[in-house]
């Protein structure tokens, strides 16, 4: 869910962050660049576990677009175009800082979110437009982060992990998958995931299995020998996979949300599509709204053989689509009330027979 910047709600105080998780075991912790969890002091980063915030409280498309440091402003209306470079700065200096000591540094770039902006240095220097330039200026910062960690000499004993929320928007590509970001085809919710630690992690190895942002946080204090909060969680441990240990490792089953929404399911290779909005992201929406609507016939795609999503299979597995619907069910009763308040609301609404892939509407 996107957070306004007039918003009064953020991040929920009954959660628990990674850097809540990780300061009773010693670490210091540094949020730099976008957060966008609240806005509201009681959800800025040093009142979640963070000993230091540096960075836009909200998405760069709000403005004004204020620059903090901690719980002060330091810039009303900070130039789009610099943040990479200021982040940056700020990254080095934090890990020159706590090179002795046991760290976590969560390094949000705003960079290729629009309004996309580059500096000086990068701008023009791609050759294919500011999209290109961003990315550029994006990966100089992650090998200055990289070299960093390499003259503090702590490189290989500090795992780097490289992503991203959703995929392309207008700009970028999705590759061979089918849709793109807000939409929840695999071309809309994959994205690159490279993890990072010399001697641990065998370079060049892709693993077969699949995971999710939800996942380090299981990974997280697993490594750091933490306790987990409250059970259940929605991730898992995937270090094994990471390591090359385990080709992939079994979940009981992944939703795919957009806000409140559930739209799809994915149970090791299958993944069954549910629900669907009734007009894409960015057209105009039809005259009652762009609202999610249940799929009259389910559609259901072999992600493994299929990743294109381009081969709807349901009929000739009806026993796994039956298999994930009440997967389905049975995790919903784990979430707060909302997300099954909204599921029923979904699920209670009258829809058209639709072709495959095709935007469903209201009866």
């Amino acid at each position: 869910m996107v957070l306004q910047a007039k918003d009064t709600y953020g991040l929920p105080e009954t959660e628990t962050t990674i850097p809540q998780m990780l300061k009773p075991l010693g670490y210091t912790s540094a949020c730099i660049g976008k957060w966008h969890l609240g806005s509201l002091p009681q959800y800025l980063p040093t009142s979640r576990g963070f000993d230091m915030f540096y960075g836009v409280p909200y998405s760069n498309d709000m403005v004004p677009l204020p620059l903090m440091y901690n719980q002060s402003v330091i810039e009303s209306n900070t130039s789009n175009d610099l943040l990479t470079q200021k982040y940056t700065a700020a990254a080095v200096k934090f890990i020159e800082a706590n090179k002795d000591g046991r760290f976590f540094l969560y390094l949000a770039h705003n960079v290729p979110h629009p309004p996309i902006g580059a500096s000086p240095a990068f701008k023009g220097k791609s050759e294919l437009g500011i999209y290109a330039d961003a990315v550029e200026e994006m990966d100089w910062s992650v090998g200055q982060v990289v070299q960093a960690l390499g003259n503090a000499g702590i490189l290989e004993d500090t795992l780097c992990i490289f992503t991203s929320d959703n995929g392309p928007w207008f700009l970028g590509s999705a590759g061979r998958f089918r849709g793109r970001k807000a939409e929840t085809y695999e071309g809309g919710v994959r994205e690159p995931f490279v993890a990072y630690m010399p001697g641990t992690i065998p370079a060049g190895t892709a693993p077969a299995g699949f995971g999710s942002l939800m996942d380090l946080f299981p990974t997280f204090a697993s490594l750091a020998s933490a306790p987990l909060p409250r059970l259940p969680l929605d991730g898992i441990n995937i270090w094994p996979m990471m390591t090359g240990q385990e080709a992939s490792i079994e979940r009981e089953i992944l939703l795919y949300f957009d806000s409140w929404n559930l739209q799809c399911a994915r149970v090791g290779a299958w993944k069954l599509h549910v629900a669907r909005y009734n007009a894409l992201p960015w057209v105009e929406a039809p005259r009652e709204g762009r609202i999610n609507l249940p799929l009259a016939k389910p559609e259901l795609y072999n992600i493994e053989a299929d990743p294109e999503e381009a081969y709807e299979c349901s009929d000739a597995h009806p026993d796994i689509v039956k298999d994930i619907r009440n997967r389905i069910q049975a995790a919903l009763l784990t979430f707060p009330a909302q997300v099954q308040t909204e599921w029923a609301n979904t699920m209670a609404r009258q829809t058209q027979p639709v072709s495959v892939g095709g935007m469903p509407s209201p009866k």
